[in-house]
């Protein structure tokens, strides 16, 4: 679903552990690390979408996590030009995204990356929570600060 100023709606997910690292993957082929993330399908809750691309992405089901938070309200990034494709319509120009903070309640052998016949990662790590934001590509890195801070305390009540 692409909006009227041209941001596809999307959800991003930042999973936990008990140990408050984060699940941090690689792009499948290339040398880029993200956070699971995907769009929002017509007639589609964010929820719904975020449940469905745990599911596509990493293999995990709704009774394998805990919802622990999601961010307020949209947070969105501008694609930068070259992956603008203008020759479809209508033409996004970027992503909004509600991300959504989950904990891990299951074995992290769940974990499943090859859970669809295109998988999005080939291989995952947990990560220290802010770390993400110095190594995410340059263009999301905003969004992901901006979604780290106000989930951090979610997290590390006593910290923030």
């Amino acid at each position: 679903m692409i909006d009227s100023d041209g941001f596809r709606a999307n959800v991003g997910i930042l999973l936990c552990n008990q140990n408050g690292k984060l699940f941090w993957a690689r792009r499948a082929g290339m040398e880029a690390w993200q956070f699971p993330q995907g769009g929002i399908n017509v007639n589609e809750t964010a929820e719904t979408a975020m449940y469905r691309e745990l599911k596509e992405e990493i293999g995990l089901l709704p009774e394998h996590v805990e919802i622990i938070a999601s961010t307020d309200d949209w947070l969105r990034y501008w694609l930068p030009k070259q992956f603008i494709r203008y020759n479809t319509s209508p033409i996004c120009i970027g992503q909004k995204q509600i991300w959504y903070l989950l904990r891990l309640l299951v074995d992290e052998s769940h974990v499943k990356l090859d859970n669809s016949s295109k998988p999005e990662f080939d291989n995952w790590c947990w990560i220290d929570y802010w770390d993400p934001v110095r190594q995410v590509v340059a263009f999301k890195r905003h969004v992901y600060e901006k979604a780290l801070k106000e989930l951090a305390p979610y997290i590390f009540p006593d910290v923030i």
